[in-house]
């Protein structure tokens, strides 16, 4: 079973150029992993294939990634039967998926606002948003990123090599060294399943290893 340590040792040695960005990724792991322990949540958000990217990491967060996540022996005679369909989780929420509300506030309110609506509303005190846009500039991400730091909340930013204005209000920037949409996309995938591993094997590694 490897360790939090141990997966981003692996990125680096499979992917030397992101070295320069291990200590902000370090960094964001140490975000997330507060803000559950603390109870906390994570929204994220991006446009286009950031969009998709936002919703890839609540994928490997809300099921099993590399683990089964088996229940514990509470939840099961809690559950019953259907804790042998159910795994465990880590909470996250892709603010990229709500069309009814977001065409909504678009057409009635203001289009740059769709994701920060969402972040007042979901959004509390402890939980992390993880923001990505590839130039760093995207309106709408950088306005949500702003209403999350005014609701005291965490900001992980993921971008390019610039960082853009996001990198002016985010607690932690990624900014993986590339410049071209497609490359730095590639590198976030990267990132963020390190990330999600690192997450998965603190939280639910021990389990893991009782159920083998």
């Amino acid at each position: 079973m490897k360790s939090a340590e141990e997966y981003l040792q692996e990125m680096v040695s499979r992917h030397p150029e992101l070295e320069g960005i291990s200590r902000q990724i370090s960094e964001a792991y140490e975000v997330l992993r507060k803000s559950y322990e603390s109870g906390g949540k994570l929204l994220t958000c991006g446009n286009g294939g950031s969009a998709a990217d936002a919703e890839h990491i609540v994928g490997e967060l809300m099921k099993g990634f590399h683990l089964k996540r088996p229940l514990g022996q509470e939840r099961k005679e809690q559950l019953g039967e259907m804790a042998h369909h159910l795994q465990e989780a880590l909470p996250a929420i892709p603010l990229t998926q709500n069309q009814v509300l977001s065409t909504a506030y678009a057409n009635d309110v203001e289009p740059d606002m769709i994701f920060a609506q969402q972040v007042y509303g979901y959004g509390q005190d402890g939980d992390v948003l993880i923001a990505l846009t590839t130039s760093g500039n995207s309106k709408n991400v950088f306005c949500a990123a702003e209403v999350a730091v005014k609701k005291h909340m965490k900001v992980i930013g993921f971008t390019g090599a610039g960082g853009g204005r996001l990198k002016e209000v985010a607690d932690i920037c990624i900014c993986v060294p590339e410049t071209e949409t497609a490359f730095i996309q590639e590198k976030h995938i990267i990132v963020y399943h390190t990330l999600c591993s690192m997450l998965e094997t603190y939280f639910f590694g021990k389990a893991e290893e009782r159920a083998e």
